[in-house]
């Protein structure tokens, strides 16, 4: 079976269930793992990402109210590829390429198979692990990734639950804040953080910069949707400049993260059970195998007008 995998979290869900093999193409934003990066690159951006927060909030609206497209599709290439399953998404419009953009390029006439995945919680990126598991023939290796997936996870709850529990503010974007909800609050639970702000199942949401103030979380966790670590540390200026961020307990007391939303705090694939390690260290301290710390999350300290690590 030859699969193009336009969904990230689909590529890696493609790979733990032992059919990395079939993988012919992929989206430009599919990374894990990093052998991946070597398949033909189906996708791309229409228009420039490097840019802040506050720019691509701005673009992005612009694209959805004149129905101008957010990525385009190299249906050439696909073609040439000759899938037999083609995997895209179906839960966020902005995220990833959508059943709208595979019906707008003619995609969806270039595979016999497509599979459009949606996981607004922990058990809907399950259900998407035995969906792709089922269109490949693999129904027993997925149900046998999920029950390791549950396992792990469940075996970094026993192990912090006994620390008291902090409070958490997760941010999943800086210009506008938007909280994260989704699947992020019920992984901020697994590893025994309490989360103040996002509802477990509902799309992350704009919210106004009080919200956040009011609550004075003990940590926060910036995790920029699609940011990896690197540009995910360019934010900082932008809150920085937020009234009261000084004044916020998690600033004052050193317990500001910055990490990398793209592949592990936005991403509905098999790498939640490492987000649950990270926010596990980060909260508690507690260390898997290797320390997640300036691979995955850095933490913030304000210098000038520069960010630390520490």
């Amino acid at each position: 079976m030859r699969i193009v995998s336009l969904l990230a979290s689909g590529t890696e869900i493609v790979y733990g269930l032992g059919a990395g093999a079939n993988l012919v193409g992929r989206s430009h934003e599919c990374d894990n793992p990093e052998w991946v990066c070597e398949l033909p690159v189906c996708t791309r951006p229409a228009f420039d990402v490097e840019v802040s927060s506050g720019e691509i909030d701005a673009e992005v609206r612009r694209r959805l109210k004149t129905g101008e497209p957010l990525y385009h599709v190299d249906t050439a290439l696909i073609g040439r590829l000759e899938p037999d399953l083609l995997i895209t998404q179906e839960h966020c419009e902005v995220c990833a390429v959508t059943p709208n953009d595979i019906a707008r390029t003619g995609c969806a006439t270039l595979a016999p198979q497509v599979i459009a995945l949606s996981a607004g919680t922990v058990r809907g990126i399950y259900d998407g692990i035995l969906a792709v598991g089922k269109a490949i023939q693999r129904d027993l290796a997925a149900i046998t990734l999920v029950d390791e997936m549950q396992s792990r996870i469940a075996a970094i709850g026993d192990e912090v639950r006994p620390r008291s529990a902090p409070t958490v503010v997760m941010l999943e974007w800086t210009d506008p804040i938007f909280s994260m909800g989704n699947w992020g609050p019920e992984l901020v639970e697994a590893a025994n953080g309490k989360l103040s702000l996002g509802q477990v199942g509902q799309h992350s949401a704009a919210i106004p910069w009080e919200a956040v103030r009011s609550a004075d979380p003990d940590y926060l966790i910036v995790a920029p949707c699609g940011f990896n670590l690197e540009k995910s540390r360019r934010e900082a200026a932008t809150l920085e400049a937020l009234p009261g961020w000084f004044e916020l307990r998690a600033v004052r007391n050193g317990k500001v993260v910055f990490a990398d939303g793209n592949k592990f705090f936005n991403r509905s694939g098999t790498t939640i059970v490492e987000t649950v390690e990270i926010i596990a260290e980060i909260l508690h301290g507690r260390r898997a195998r290797k320390s997640w710390e300036g691979v995955a999350w850095e933490r913030y300290a304000f210098q000038s007008d520069a960010l630390v690590k520490t």
